[in-house]
């Protein structure tokens, strides 16, 4: 569990953590903290720390992220299967206990289990409640597509549990980018290793001001743009590993995320024809070209209405429909983070803008205590890939 500065939420952390149900003998949790991060190591000083927990100190140096952090502390850690947590987490207490059983029941070839994400403070005001929908959306409906259409699945950056060995084999995770969960999807697949979802929830802190929102979204749309470009130098040893369908996903996740929000002001401009008025560039595509162009915008609207709402029909999520509708108004955020992150990826590429935390999560103590709902009420089958019984071809490492 790497940790940066963070007072205000390590006695609380370690109060989370204690409520995991495992068997103590068999479960070691790091808390990684930088070695001039004199907040934090006096914040867990303060605490009773349990025997199974220990505090790994990461030496300075130059670069400092998260991904740093994990490789050196991995030397320290004794698991077999190594799991991520964020400081402001809340797992379900069951959840470590799944995921072990998934690991055992799949077999080698499963080398990542992902959990389902959400957010314990969804009521603190409107960008809590738009971000609750967006990771509804995210994690409810289009990831687990995504693993059943067998497609390279990006990972979130907690509540994640990979093989120890396979991460050795990987090398670990790659320092200097800024979304080291999204690279190392690719990599597991390029690997020929599998990715699959499990029902288990883990209660997180919506970040919820505005201008930290777009830093930590910035930060997230630069490590998009870093992973793409980094897997995509040889475009054709891509494709030879992937194959034409995973390959395909990848342009559509990352290069459609991208593009996606930095040409949204282009977009924008679709909604004037609705409405009676003259698209600027009319003149020059004409209506042949127009009109296709504003009835696949229109549905793609459509569409993202849809499943933003089919995300939040369950009853802990259900306050959230309405709140879909506003949807139009929150991502233009994500466009000024999207073009804030295209300028640190020039000026600053390996620079980790920290998010703050413990200003909203009073509400994690009520977060739940099991986690086998869906959000629907009944019991929720864990997500695989359709075609989890396949095995890829493992490329050598030296393939990469």
């Amino acid at each position: 569990m790497p940790l940066f500065r963070e007072r205000e939420i390590a006695a609380r952390l370690v109060t989370r953590l204690d409520r995991i149900d495992y068997p103590r003998e068999l479960l070691e949790i790091c808390l990684v903290v930088e070695a001039d991060d004199d907040v934090t190591r006096a914040a867990l000083d303060a605490v009773d720390l349990s025997p199974h927990m220990r505090p790994i100190v990461v030496p300075e140096g130059t670069l400092k992220t998260k991904p740093r952090a994990l490789n050196y502390a991995l030397d320290f850690c004794r698991g077999t299967l190594i799991g991520i947590y964020d400081a402001e987490d809340a797992p379900a207490p069951d959840q470590i206990t799944r995921i072990v059983e998934r690991f055992h029941s799949r077999g080698p070839e499963l080398a990542c289990v992902q959990a389902v994400l959400d957010f314990y403070n969804s009521r603190s005001n409107w960008i809590a409640r738009c971000f609750a929908v967006e990771y509804a959306a995210w994690f409810r409906v289009i990831l687990p597509g995504v693993a059943r259409l067998g497609l390279v699945t990006p990972l979130g950056g907690t509540s994640l549990f990979f093989r120890r060995t396979v991460l050795e084999e990987l090398g670990g995770w790659d320092a200097h980018n800024v979304t080291e969960d999204a690279d190392l999807g690719i990599r597991l697949a390029r690997h020929g290793y599998r990715t699959e979802f499990i029902g288990s929830v883990t209660a997180e802190e919506a970040n919820c001001r505005i201008w930290p929102w777009v830093k930590q979204r910035s930060r997230w749309l630069k490590g998009y743009m870093v992973t793409w470009l980094v897997h995509m130098r040889r475009p054709v040893r891509l494709f030879r590993q992937l194959g034409a369908w995973r390959f395909l996903g990848v342009q559509l996740l990352f290069l459609g995320t991208i593009s996606q929000f930095l040409l949204a002001p282009l977009l924008w401009l679709f909604w004037l024809v609705p409405f009676g008025y003259a698209h600027p560039f009319a003149p020059a595509l004409g209506p042949a070209e127009l009109v296709p162009l504003v009835s696949v915008f229109l549905t793609s609207e459509a569409i993202s209405l849809a499943v933003g709402l089919y995300a939040v029909r369950g009853p802990e999520h259900r306050h959230l429909a309405p709140w879909v509708l506003t949807m139009q108004f929150y991502f233009p955020l994500a466009t000024l983070a999207a073009y804030r992150g295209l300028w640190e990826l020039v000026t600053c590429p390996f620079y980790w803008d920290k998010t703050e935390h413990g200003l909203y999560d009073g509400a994690a103590e009520e977060a739940p205590a099991v986690s086998q709902s869906d959000d629907t009420g009944s019991p929720r089958e864990d997500t695989a890939p359709a075609d989890s019984a396949r095995v890829v071809p493992v490329p050598s490492r030296a393939a990469l």
